[in-house]
């Protein structure tokens, strides 16, 4: 392959100080290339979508939602008392809704969860809950705090292009002060997620059935607890991780069976549970004139006197702050448009995305586009011609569809994206300055046969794990659930599918 592009990048913003904002943060500074590193976060502390805000406004959600081209969220003000119950700052501060809801569980074991350099504590739940996360990331991040502007909201990012030069300039807010500034860099991060614009499809019937019905649909972002659907007919509209134990939590109080809407089965499920229902997606909700509070599925069933429908459809990709850069990177919000490799923007590869792929490990995913990212802007890895990048997007395409299954790397191609991009890393050139392996610089971990292993049976294990009920505290390995690696590599003799499933 003919290597064309070539940089030298001395300035770098990055937006969001999430996971994958800190973790590309690491390797910049490992790369000892760069001149200026800004973080740019908009709420009080780290951890990004790990942020827990215990009250969601009502009424956040649109009714159907299906437009990714929101305008930059504003801010909600709370004590400081309220920020993931620490004192952050002398004044109030902003915050930001997230998804996180009382009781949530990774899906993830703590050692695929981790990253390559800082191991979960010994003593950390197999798959642990939100607040342990949050402890992890906050421990992570502290040696790029010092590059971090809290409070920061980016507002825009434009790409401003002279003769000899290109460079991007970044228009932030101070949300204490309230003061906007402008600074120039010759390269840009996207780090905050795509977590903050929920979907909720346009289904026949919808706008007018939410307008009688006030209330009665709502979206997992703003899900918190089980409580209020006590004794009440729910129906979750959805079956990837989150609609699976947002479910299971409500069916510990709700009317049961609970019902569940899904096209299809997931790869998650634990299979035929009693309490639940599973029935074919909505395809109308029924007028009220003739129904009460009635929905139609795809196989005709209709169910009537439905109390409460969570939608847990995910969220659209959406940047408000890049909505001037042509060509533009969003079209319905199923995906990112005009990118290589999940990361590089094709037009002007100096802006660069962290985090686009689901149905991912996202703390090691995070890392090795952050060390290709740092190698590529440092000039030690090069970049194919554009119309390469470009036969690659269009390549994906053919293959997985141009919406939302662009992105989704489900297993196997989670695993194969990780170590492609690990070898990426290793062929960069090396640098005699770079103390860790050999001048190669820092990497993350290449996987092999037993984090393969794991992957794989990742639904099995989670419930096992969830039939532990509170026992489940105490789990630290999965040879506690029965899952040996070693002991099936004894009985398998090679790497294959296993009858543990």
């Amino acid at each position: 392959m003919e290597i064309e592009l070539r940089h030298n990048v001395k300035r770098v913003a990055i937006i969001g100080a999430g996971p994958s904002g800190v973790a590309t943060a690491k390797y910049l500074i490992a790369e000892r290339a760069f001149e200026k590193i800004d973080v740019f976060e908009q709420r009080a502390t780290v951890g990004g979508v790990w942020n827990y805000t215990p009250e969601v406004p009502t009424g956040t959600t649109r009714v159907p939602q299906v437009n990714p081209h929101q305008p930059v969220e504003e801010p909600q003000y709370c004590d400081r008392e309220a920020v993931n119950g620490k004192d952050i700052s002398p004044r109030r501060s902003a915050t930001f809704v997230t998804p996180m809801y009382d009781h949530l569980e990774t899906n993830i074991p703590t050692f695929l969860m981790r990253f390559s350099d800082k191991p979960f504590p010994a003593d950390s739940q197999l798959f642990p809950g939100r607040e342990e996360v949050m402890r992890y990331l906050t421990e992570y991040a502290k040696d790029v705090q010092h590059l971090i502007r809290f409070q920061s909201q980016v507002l825009d990012v434009r790409l401003l292009k002279s003769a000899s030069q290109e460079h991007w300039v970044v228009k932030t807010k101070n949300l204490q002060s309230q003061h906007s500034s402008e600074a120039a860099y010759d390269a840009v991060v996207v780090a905050n997620g795509h977590f903050n614009v929920p979907y909720v499809p346009d289904i026949e019937g919808i706008t007018g059935w939410n307008a009688h019905y006030p209330g009665v649909i709502s979206h997992s972002k703003s899900y918190r607890m089980p409580d209020v659907f006590r004794g009440k007919k729910v129906i979750v509209v959805g079956n990837a991780a989150s609609g699976l134990d947002i479910g299971a939590q409500i069916s510990t109080v709700c009317k049961l069976p609970i019902i569940f809407s899904q096209r299809s089965v997931s790869y998650l499920s634990p299979g035929a549970e009693t309490y639940k229902d599973e029935v074919p997606e909505i395809v109308e909700f029924l007028p009220s004139a003739h129904y009460s509070r009635g929905v139609r599925f795809a196989d005709g069933r209709i169910e009537q006197n439905v109390d409460a429908i969570i939608f847990c459809t995910g969220y659209l990709y959406s940047y408000p702050f890049l909505d001037r850069l042509e060509p533009r990177i969003i079209g319905d919000g199923m995906r990112v448009q005009h990118v290589y490799q999940h990361i590089f923007y094709n037009d002007h590869p100096t802006l660069a995305f962290v985090g686009l792929p689901v149905k991912i490990i996202p703390f090691q995913t995070s890392e090795a586009q952050a060390a290709v990212i740092a190698r590529v802007w440092s000039g030690r890895l090069g970049l194919p011609p554009r119309e390469e990048m470009c036969q690659w997007e269009d390549s994906v395409t053919a293959e997985r569809g141009a919406g939302k299954g662009f992105h989704m790397l489900g297993f196997p191609l989670d695993a194969d994206y990780l170590d492609e991009l690990y070898d990426w890393a290793t062929t960069a050139e090396l640098d005699p300055r770079l103390d860790d392996s050999h001048g190669n610089g820092k990497l993350p971990k290449r996987w092999g046969e037993e984090e393969r292993w794991a992957r794989e049976r990742f639904p099995a294990i989670k419930k096992a794990f969830a039939q532990r009920g509170k026992g489940r505290h105490t789990v630290r390995s999965l040879k506690e659930l029965g899952y040996d690696f070693e002991a099936w590599k004894r009985e398998t003799g090679s790497f294959g599918p296993s009858s543990l499933l």
